[in-house]
């Protein structure tokens, strides 16, 4: 007879990360439940395979770094917005789940405001997601399916912008939500200089570098 054990069993490492395949979507669901809202590892699901990672320090530092520069970036420019976190968004249509390492609602932030439970049958998925791809490589087939528009992906030390086209990512210089700053270009070099600087530092200096900008005509 085959080995049956509870998922919540498995223990990751820092690091780590387990694949699943043939997960039904019921399973895929029964699984979210018994793990709980308390879990420190992060989740894919797309078409069948599920996907869990316990992520570095290394990973969680970059992570609050770029957000940190974001939201720095968008205060800055006077933007509203909402961030939801690593909140699981998933929609059986598409039989696909992903729990980013972070995400804004920006072109979408009033219907993010005060918003308890995610329904994509008729929330908005967020507008810009950040992965970072340290141990592993974020599952985009999932963004895909549930059409986050624009992707900020941390590999190999620099930030990448990836754009939803015609159900495909694709790299890009530029972020449609900030056309006129080289923003991949900015928060690359401040992550390049963060093994020697605190947070703090990077910050004053990004919104510092973010000043010196010439206008956008």
């Amino acid at each position: 007879m085959p080995v049956k054990i509870a998922i919540a069993q498995i223990q990751l490492q820092e690091g780590q990360r387990v694949i699943l395949d043939k997960i039904s979507w019921q399973e895929f669901e029964d699984i979210l439940a018994d793990l709980g809202e308390h879990r420190h590892s992060h989740i894919a699901y797309s078409k069948g395979v599920l996907e869990f990672r316990m992520p570095l320090p290394e990973h969680e530092r970059n992570k609050v770094i770029v957000s940190d520069l974001l939201k720095i970036l968008l205060n800055e420019l006077d933007l509203d917005w909402e961030s939801l976190g690593s909140t699981t968004f998933k929609n059986r249509r598409m039989q696909a789940g992903i729990e980013p390492d972070d995400c804004f609602y920006i072109q979408n932030y009033r219907a993010a405001i005060g918003l308890k439970r995610i329904d994509l049958d008729v929330d908005p998925v967020p507008d810009l997601a950040i992965e970072v791809d340290l141990t592993s490589q974020t599952q985009m087939s999932a963004y895909e399916a549930l059409g986050v528009a624009e992707i900020w992906r941390i590999r190999n030390g620099r930030l990448e912008i990836n754009l939803l086209q015609n159900g495909k990512y694709g790299s890009s210089a530029i972020s449609l939500i900030f056309p006129s700053i080289p923003v991949s270009e900015g928060i690359s070099s401040f992550l390049e200089r963060s093994d020697n600087l605190p947070m703090s530092v990077l910050c004053r200096e990004f919104r510092a570098w973010l000043n010196q900008l010439p206008p956008s005509e």
